[in-house]
């Protein structure tokens, strides 16, 4: 059952126990006021929207006939011929009303929807921080796992801090004028594979001054498409062969950097 407040029109659901135990008289949550219950009593809600619950009608009272419980009167011991007329005239019939059960509601779609908002929320931080992710050594390995089993790929992670320069050499170019050839061995020290760096070759004299530098993607040094696209794997080691100008012969030190 509903009630209304007639001052701040706030509606209230209570119950017949409720009701009956305050005789009606109730005071509003919300702004404080007292008021009858009665007044505004109403079994369900209108459509929304609404102002005001509408007014019970008022009239002659109701007959109550269907009973659904009379106690049974007590009959003295030395009663013989049973009960009379007026022993029936006594007797009060008390109704009970069984007391009605709000329907519950359907929680389990709103609970749903919950979960698949906090999953898709898990999933864009997740990818957000996918590189962090990988590259930890926990979760970096769960991911490979799941991915060995399912068959996919995990996007490369770039770490340069874990290339390692095993070899270098350089010398002038054997079939081109003015160019020197570098020759150069790396690898990957990382638990997850990475793409190919950027390569970048400084040239310097005896003073450490440098005199140039060249910076080559790994499009430039490496000829294979599918090699670039696969980069390069965990704990594996790759040579490179890098042709540059010669600068001359102040260039007596050369140095390599991974970006």
């Amino acid at each position: 059952m509903y009630t209304q407040c007639p001052d701040c029109l706030t509606v209230f659901s209570l119950d017949a126990q409720m009701l009956a135990l305050a005789r009606g008289q109730v005071v509003c949550g919300h702004c404080q006021a007292h008021f009858d219950a009665l007044a505004s009593l109403n079994s369900q809600l209108p459509p929304e929207p609404f102002q005001q619950l509408p007014t019970p009608r008022t009239g002659q009272a109701p007959v109550i006939e269907l009973a659904v419980y009379r106690p049974r009167p007590e009959q003295p011991v030395a009663a013989a011929h049973g009960p009379t007329s007026e022993d029936f005239s006594q007797l009060k019939f008390t109704p009970q009303f069984a007391r009605a059960q709000p329907p519950r509601e359907r929680r389990w779609p709103w609970v749903t929807m919950i979960l698949v908002l906090l999953l898709l929320l898990g999933v864009q931080l997740a990818w957000a921080d996918r590189d962090a992710l990988i590259a930890d050594p926990t979760t970096g390995g769960w991911l490979r796992s799941a991915c060995a089993t399912l068959n996919c790929q995990l996007p490369l992670v770039r770490d340069v801090r874990q290339l390692r320069l095993l070899a270098r050499d350089v010398q002038a170019h054997p079939s081109v004028n003015g160019a020197l050839l570098i020759g150069a061995t790396m690898r990957n020290d990382a638990a997850f594979d990475q793409p190919y760096p950027v390569v970048v070759i400084t040239l310097s004299d005896v003073n450490g001054k440098r005199i140039a530098m060249r910076r080559l993607s790994p499009a430039e040094y490496l000829g294979d498409t599918a090699q670039l696209r696969r980069g390069l794997p965990a704990g594996a080691s790759t040579a490179l062969l890098l042709e540059v100008k010669d600068p001359g012969q102040q260039a007596v030190a050369f140095d390599f950097g991974f970006e």
